[in-house]
This record gives C-alpha cells, structure tokens and sequence, in this order.
C-alpha cells in the first residue's frame, strides 16, 4: 500500500465486541474469560501460554460437539470486569498485569512462565478483582 493522496472512507467499529469462531469441543459460558488458541478459534481461557487472552463471552457458546468454527461466540473486549482472585492479588498490584488461571480466576504473576496476561488490574476488592481488558 501506498500512503494517501485523497479522502479515505476508513470503516470503525464501537470496540466494544468481536465475534470469534468457537474451536472444535470448546464449551464458552458467558462471563467467563475468551482466549484464541494458536490456529486463532476461542476457547475458554487457561492456564497456557499459547493462549491470548481477549475479554469476557457475553454468551454461551456450546461447540461441544462440533468443529473448529461451526459456533461463534460475542466477546465483550472493553471494560473492566470482576473476576475470581486466586488469593495472590492484592491493591500492590493495581495498575499490573493479571495472569489467568482459568476463565473465571486471575493471579498477579505469569505462573513462571505457565499462564497468559488477561488484562491490568484496575481493582481489588473482598470479592474479587476488577480486570480491565
């Protein structure tokens, strides 16, 4: 591509959801966190570096018994959410990186190299921790 040299109609979105094909016998429910897997379909976020954490279903997906694509799932991609504290979080880690551990829980550090950043941490409260992504 060249640079421009007249008006451009650039298209936008809200930002604010993306659908994403759901991989052969993923199960997504709502609320909890959405990772892609290497060949980019959505599987429910773990502990695994080869996952890429992207935000929160904003519904159930059920591909349990289909292949990679034949659902999609609408993940919410903005915003900050309260999710499962494994215990190791804490207000010093406000502004920090949140790691996952499932996709309902995060932890403050990457598991030695064993879980994928889901987000920053925005808050922490009795209940829970507040993930922005």
């Amino acid at each position: 591509m060249t640079a421009l040299t007249k008006d451009r109609d650039t298209k936008r979105r809200d930002d604010m959801h993306y659908a994403h094909p759901v991989a052969a016998s993923a199960c997504l429910y709502a609320g909890g966190m959405v990772a892609l897997n290497a060949t980019g379909y959505a599987v429910p976020a773990s502990a695994s570096t080869a996952l890429t954490v992207l935000g929160v279903a904003d519904g159930h997906a059920d591909n349990s018994a289909g292949a990679d694509g034949d659902l999609q799932v609408s993940v919410k991609v903005r915003g900050a959410f309260h999710l499962a504290n494994d215990g190791s979080i804490d207000r010093t880690h406000i502004g920090k990186a949140a790691y996952a551990v499932d996709d309902q829980t995060v932890a403050a550090t990457d598991g030695t190299g064993t879980r994928p950043a889901a987000g920053t941490i925005r808050d922490v409260d009795a209940t829970g921790v507040w993930v922005a992504f």
